[in-house]
Parts: C-alpha cells; sequence; structure tokens
C-alpha cells in the first residue's frame, strides 16, 4: 500500500483517480505548518504538490519518498540538491497548462493595447459621450512579435499570433529553425538585435542563473518605444526595478506580469503603482478546464510511476 500526501487541494477530478485505486492510501493536506508536515510526511511515499515549498529539511523527513509530482511546469519551490542526493522521481505537468497560459499571453495583450479597462470605466462612469477624449489604440494585426523559449506554452502561443496574422519570431538557442519555420515562425539567432524590431515580446522560460534578468535596463533601452512586454513564465527574469524605470522613461509602451521577482510582491513595490503595467497575481493558469487537467495530470504521474509508466517527457532531469 503507497501513501500518497497532497499538499494543497487540487481537482476533484484526480482525488476521484486515487478514489479508484485500492493500493493507495492518501491524504489532503491543507495545514500549511512545518511540524505538521513533518509528521505527516515521515511515511509517505510521493507528494503532489502545489506552492508550498519543500525543503531539505521537509524532503529528509520523508525517508520513504520516492516521487515528487508538481502541480504545474516550474519547480522552483523544491530543494533540487536534496531531490537528487536522495534520488527522488520529480515530475512536472508538461502538457496540462500550455492553451491557458497562451490565453493569457493574449488577454494581456489585448488588454494594454485596446484599453480595455479604460473603455469599461468609460462607460460604468456616465462618460460616453466623452470616447472621443481616450487614446487611440493599438492593433495587433500586422504587427512583430517575439516569443522567447519554445516549448509547449510559445507553441501553442504562435497559433494564436498566427490566427491575429502577426508576425511571428522566435527566440530559442535549443529549438530546431524547421521547427520554428513548420509553426509559421522566423527563428532569431541573436536576442538583443532582433528585440529592436519588435512590437510585443513574451517570455515563456524557466527561471536560471543564465535567464535571471535577461530583461534588464540595457535590453529595454534597446526595444521600440511603442513595444509591449508580456512575462507570464516566471518572476527574476525581468528586472523589475529596471521596467519600472522604462515604463517612467517612456522606453516602452507597457508591460504585463504574472509573475514576480517575489510573491506575493511588496506593497511598496514600485509596479504596483504604475498605470503603464497590467498586473494579475500568478493566475495564468486558473481557469476550470487548465486545474482540472493540471490536478489530473500530477496524480496520474505518482500512479504511473508506481505502475512503472511514467511518462519520460515529464520527468525533471536533474
Amino acid at each position: 500500500m503507497k501513501k500518497i500526501l497532497i499538499i494543497e487541494k487540487i481537482h476533484k477530478s484526480a482525488i476521484n483517480l486515487l478514489n479508484d485505486r485500492k493500493d493507495f492510501t492518501f491524504e489532503v493536506i491543507e495545514k500549511l505548518d512545518l511540524n505538521f508536515l513533518k509528521e505527516k510526511i515521515k511515511d509517505c511515499d510521493a507528494i503532489a504538490l502545489k506552492t508550498f515549498e519543500l525543503t531539505k529539511e521537509l524532503i529528509e523527513s520523508a525517508p520513504k519518498l520516492k516521487m515528487i509530482s508538481r502541480h504545474g511546469v516550474g519547480y522552483n519551490n523544491v530543494d533540487l540538491d536534496t531531490v537528487k542526493k536522495k534520488n527522488i522521481t520529480l515530475a512536472i505537468t508538461a502538457k496540462a497548462n500550455a492553451a491557458s497560459v497562451a490565453e493569457h499571453v493574449f488577454f494581456m495583450m489585448l488588454n494594454i493595447s485596446r484599453g480595455i479597462n479604460a473603455y469599461d470605466r468609460c462607460v460604468k462612469e456616465g462618460n460616453f459621450s466623452k470616447k472621443h477624449d481616450l487614446n487611440l489604440t493599438k492593433e495587433l494585426w500586422n504587427k512583430n512579435m517575439l516569443i522567447v523559449g519554445f516549448g509547449r506554452t510559445g507553441r501553442n502561443l504562435i497559433k494564436k499570433c498566427i490566427g491575429f496574422e502577426m508576425k511571428i519570431y522566435v527566440y530559442d538557442p535549443f529549438v530546431d529553425r524547421k521547427i520554428v519555420e513548420q509553426l509559421g515562425g522566423k527563428k532569431v539567432e541573436k536576442f538583443e538585435d532582433s528585440i529592436k524590431n519588435m512590437d510585443y515580446v513574451s517570455m515563456h522560460l524557466p527561471l536560471k542563473t543564465e535567464t535571471q534578468n535577461m530583461i534588464n535596463l540595457g535590453i529595454l533601452r534597446k526595444m521600440k518605444k511603442s513595444s509591449i512586454l508580456i512575462n507570464t513564465s516566471r518572476g527574476g527574469i525581468i528586472n523589475e526595478a529596471d521596467l519600472n524605470e522604462a515604463l517612467n522613461q517612456n522606453m516602452i509602451f507597457g508591460a504585463g506580469l504574472d509573475v514576480f521577482e517575489k510573491e506575493p510582491p511588496d506593497m511598496n513595490n514600485p509596479l504596483l503603482k504604475n498605470k503603464k503595467v497590467f498586473l494579475s497575481p500568478h493566475v495564468a493558469t486558473f481557469t476550470e478546464e487548465c486545474t482540472q487537467r493540471m490536478g489530473v495530470d500530477t496524480v496520474k504521474n505518482i500512479i504511473d510511476f508506481f505502475d512503472g509508466k511514467l511518462d519520460k517527457s515529464t520527468i525533471v532531469k536533474l
């Protein structure tokens, strides 16, 4: 009998998968207290993990732990050194969230480009006749779009960009040119050179040493003053202080952030008061459909691991 610890509530469809298996027991933990978790974790065989930080101390408190299944694609909340040392398998829900995140990119691009909030306020505040006083907005049609990172989300996003008849460019040193071209884009080799001509830039990268502060003041100075920057991947890829300065100095037109260097961001973070940035609280995957897919895939990864048929593409290489 394998014991599964589910840290934080997941979709009921995922729970139903475990209910159908008589060789598993499970417990959903919503009390996120360290000492309480240390007691609960000590005899578990696998963990389904959402956003709670799985520290070295917690992992070392679980001598039977063989597998961690992340509810999402990021794993910054897992102590990777300890996982590797203890030879624990770490899996992600690799295929679950691409569509939802790509849609969120468009939600942000359209909101910033078309001034959706301004239009809404204009009507609700009784200023319908003052519509001609509003600033003219921007079309997405025929604009240059740079997708930085061409994994599953980037490849889903390019399909939506084609639907809007945008000109799509892709920067990803690890993806073959033919793959980009087959999907309707053009691969660029030099990030800093290509960014000069882009109207929209969307970041889709993991946070690593080489990607931290990838978007900084030097890069922002090279961008078009009419350009819009979107980040739905990981906080820390964009230097927030530099972005705030760039927006205030009109180096770029606007930005959309779903992720932050620190989450939640401090209330004194100047971006929270900057009218040129559109913010959301790391919710690009928060749709009914995506939440269900992630929950099911999280549990399915655990079941498949113990059944000896875990999809290798879901395993994080450490």
